[in-house]
C-alpha cells in the first residue's frame, strides 16, 4: 500500500487527506445544526424516529445504565434513552459543539437536564476512561468518522465488561431495483430540499454521497467483530435503507 494510500480517505465522493476530513465534517454539521432535526424530519418523511424507536426496542434500557452517545448531535438517542429508563445517565457527545447547543434548546434537555452531559470529543480518541458505560450508541454519525475502524475500537474500549454497542446508520438494499429507486430520490431531491430549508445544498450533497460510501451490513458487522464485539448481529430497517447493528463486549 502507498503512503498516499494509507493518508487519504474519503469525504462524499471526493478523495481527501486523513487529517482535512474532521474539519470538512464539522464544517458540514455546523453550518446545518440550526436546521438539523427540521432537515431529518422532511428527508425521511419523518421515518427516521421510526428507526430510532425501534433502536430503543431492542437495546431495552435499564435505570442502572450509564449511556455514551457518540456522535449525538441534538441528544435524540440520548432522549430516547432516559424517558425509556427513569434513574438512568446519559452522555452526548460530538465533534460539533454548534450541534450540542441546539441539543441543549431543546425542552428535552431542561426536563432532563440532571441526567445527561454534553462533551465535545472525537469519536477516535473519545475523551473517557476505560469501562466508564454500560451502553454506547451512534446513530448515523459512523459514516461521517475518518477511520471507522479506530472508533469501533474507542467504543469497546469505553464499555465496561458485559457493555453494549448499538448503531444506527444508513445502509444498503438488497433489492437492486429498490436501491436505484431510493438514489434516484437521495440525489435529485435531498440536495435541493437542503438548499431551499437550510441554505446549504453542498452540505447535504455530502451527505447522500457518504451513505453510498459506507459499508454494507455485513462488511460493517464484520468491523464490529474485528474491534472485539461479540454476539454481532444486524437488523435492516426500511427494507435495507437503514440497518441496526449491536454487539456486546463479554
Amino acid at each position: 500500500m502507498t503512503e498516499q494510500a494509507q493518508n487519504t480517505t474519503h469525504f462524499g465522493f471526493q478523495t481527501v487527506a486523513e487529517e482535512e476530513k474532521a474539519g470538512m465534517v464539522h464544517g458540514v454539521f455546523t453550518r446545518v445544526a440550526s436546521r438539523y432535526d427540521l432537515m431529518n424530519d422532511l428527508m425521511s418523511a419523518g421515518i427516521h424516529r421510526v428507526w430510532k424507536d425501534a433502536m430503543m426496542d431492542w437495546l431495552a434500557p435499564q435505570p442502572w445504565q450509564r449511556l455514551l452517545d457518540v456522535a449525538g448531535g441534538t441528544g435524540d438517542i440520548a432522549f430516547r434513552f432516559l424517558k425509556r429508563a427513569p434513574g438512568a445517565q446519559a452522555v452526548v457527545c460530538d465533534l460539533t459543539e454548534s450541534m450540542l447547543v441546539e441539543g441543549q434548546k431543546r425542552a428535552d434537555a431542561e426536563r432532563l437536564a440532571d441526567d445527561l452531559d454534553w462533551v465535545v470529543g472525537d469519536a477516535m480518541a473519545l475523551p473517557f476512561e476505560t469501562g466508564s458505560f454500560d451502553v454506547v450508541t451512534n446513530a448515523f454519525g459512523t459514516r461521517n468518522v475518518t477511520r471507522i475502524q479506530d472508533w469501533l475500537n474507542e467504543a469497546y474500549r469505553v464499555l465496561r465488561p458485559g457493555g453494549r454497542l448499538m448503531v444506527l446508520e444508513f445502509s444498503q438494499m438488497p433489492n437492486p431495483m429498490m436501491q436505484w429507486a431510493y438514489d434516484r430520490y437521495s440525489f435529485n431531491v435531498i440536495p435541493v430540499m437542503g438548499q431551499i430549508v437550510a441554505n446549504d445544498r453542498g452540505s447535504y450533497q455530502y451527505l447522500v454521497e457518504s451513505i453510498r460510501k459506507f459499508p454494507d451490513q455485513e462488511t460493517f458487522a464484520s468491523m464490529i467483530r474485528r474491534a472485539g464485539f461479540e454476539q454481532v448481529k444486524y437488523r435492516n430497517m426500511s427494507m435495507g435503507i437503514a440497518a441496526l447493528h449491536s454487539g456486546w463486549k463479554l
